[in-house]
């Protein structure tokens, strides 16, 4: 009766923190499609548009590594119902701000609780399943990950056609908030096993301010501002590092980088990874617009496919991940991404319809091989006390790369068509951009199967 209640409750954990890892997604790909819509009520222009999306995104990646670690010392579950319950309450009042400054103190709000959710979601997942169920586990989360990246545009685009952006918000709220009463119902126990560690303040908000200057530098590429912050950032984030090696009890165990080759090579595939996937939906959402002609929602349903089939595969690689070396299985999934990406670096005029969807097919295949076996073999490599930090390692790579990828799109845009309205006069010149993209995101690719390969050596080395 004991085992049989362990694993009631291990399958409602899963539950929860699936639906709560829907959440996020859902919001960031929902809204973007309502970005005019949003734009037009609070007459913002492009600049301050596009900081719709970057403050979010900045929120969430400056503070997941200190929530991580703040939910090892005081408890994944406090910290898990705290951010649901910021996102929910956040995005009912963003339904009714009344302007800019408001609705956009809001959005960072909304990343501040997400951050809360992505620092712990997956630890919680890694906390209650035994190590042979993990990479299943993580799998059912990944794939919630990618139903939230998929059903965003498509019913972002019928709240806000039929009721307006601001319904998008009022259903999350709901949404949030039953997650939080299911959680407070059903997860009693709690999980802290840094407990009796004190938190770093100063290394956190070094982190903080290092990590938004090397951000907010990135959104303002190839401006020599852009260049200025990436630098004082990188000199934060280094100056960072050296804080933490001499720490007792660092916000951030460097240790678990220069000493866990596993978990170094992993997080690191993972930057790379996005840094070379997140700016294709940008790309062929233009690509089949501009240059094919399609109309935003027969351009959606095509570029539907890439996440419908991570959504379909992410469970079946997790579960190939509890029986064959996780990296294994992630470095195979970047060698279909890199050859995907490849393949893309040839886009004409002429390309048809069905070589994007079947590239966009094999991309995501490819996703799901590395995405929930990588996070398995990230989580697997260290103690349970690091839980929230190696968790807050994976949302933070996922953030960071997602900027890197879309700063490189838009410094080529910038570069060769400049700051202009995609039209036919300049088509030739998006395409250029976009294949020197895809040739620099397809050599990401190519770095991250070379790093990802080199634990899977460390492994070999071992067992023999």
């Amino acid at each position: 009766m004991k085992q049989k209640k362990l694993s009631v409750n291990r399958y409602t954990a899963l539950f929860i923190t699936a639906f709560a890892s829907f959440i996020t997604p859902f919001l960031g790909s929902s809204i973007n499609v309502a970005l005019p819509d949003i734009g037009d009520h609070f007459e913002m222009n492009a600049v301050t548009l596009s900081w719709v999306t970057t403050i979010y995104l900045l929120s969430s990646a400056v503070f997941l590594v200190p929530f991580g670690k703040l939910a090892d010392i005081f408890g994944r579950r406090k910290v898990f119902i705290t951010g649901v319950s910021i996102v929910s309450v956040s995005s009912l009042l963003a339904a009714f701000a009344p302007n800019t400054e408001l609705f956009l103190t809001l959005r960072v709000l909304q990343g501040f609780g997400s951050a809360m959710i992505f620092g712990t979601a997956i630890a919680i997942i890694t906390s209650v399943f035994p190590k042979e169920e993990r990479g299943k586990a993580m799998g059912i989360n990944v794939a919630s990950v990618y139903v939230g990246l998929t059903m965003g545009p498509f019913a972002g685009g019928i709240l806000t056609n039929q009721w307006g952006w601001e319904s998008i918000f009022l259903v999350i709220a709901p949404i949030g908030a039953g997650v939080v009463f299911l959680t407070i119902k059903n997860l009693t126990q709690e999980w802290a096993e840094a407990k009796n560690e004190k938190f770093d303040w100063l290394g956190s908000l070094v982190y903080a301010v290092s990590l938004s200057l090397f951000m907010y530098g990135l959104s303002e590429l190839p401006q020599w501002g852009g260049y200025i912050f990436i630098g004082a950032g990188l000199l934060g984030l280094f100056i960072f590092a050296k804080i933490q090696i001499n720490k007792t009890f660092p916000v951030f165990n460097m240790n678990l980088f220069l000493k866990n080759r596993i978990f170094a090579f992993s997080s690191i595939s993972a930057l790379i990874n996005y840094s070379a996937t997140f700016g294709i939906m940008f790309l062929m959402s233009l690509f089949l617009q501009y240059v094919k002609g399609l109309n935003p929602q027969a351009a959606g349903e095509i570029l539907a496919i890439q996440p419908v089939v991570m959504a379909i595969f992410s469970p079946f690689t997790g579960r190939l991940s509890d029986k064959m070396d996780p990296g294994l299985v992630a470095t195979l999934g970047l060698v279909l991404l890199t050859a995907g990406l490849t393949l893309f670096t040839g886009i004409n005029q002429q390309t048809s319809f069905l070589f994007v969807a079947v590239v966009l097919g094999f991309i995501g295949l490819g996703y799901a091989l590395f995405s929930s076996p990588n996070t398995n073999s990230i989580m697997s490599s260290v103690e349970k006390k690091y839980y929230g930090i190696a968790s807050g390692t994976v949302g933070t790579m996922r953030l960071v790369g997602q900027l890197i990828s879309m700063g490189v799109v838009m410094l080529l845009f910038s570069l060769i068509i400049g700051k202009v309205e995609i039209n036919e006069e300049n088509q030739q010149m998006f395409l250029e951009s976009a294949r020197i993209s895809f040739i620099i995101f397809a050599a990401f690719g190519l770095l991250g199967v070379i790093l990802s390969s080199m634990r899977i050596q460390n492994k070999i080395f071992k067992r023999n």
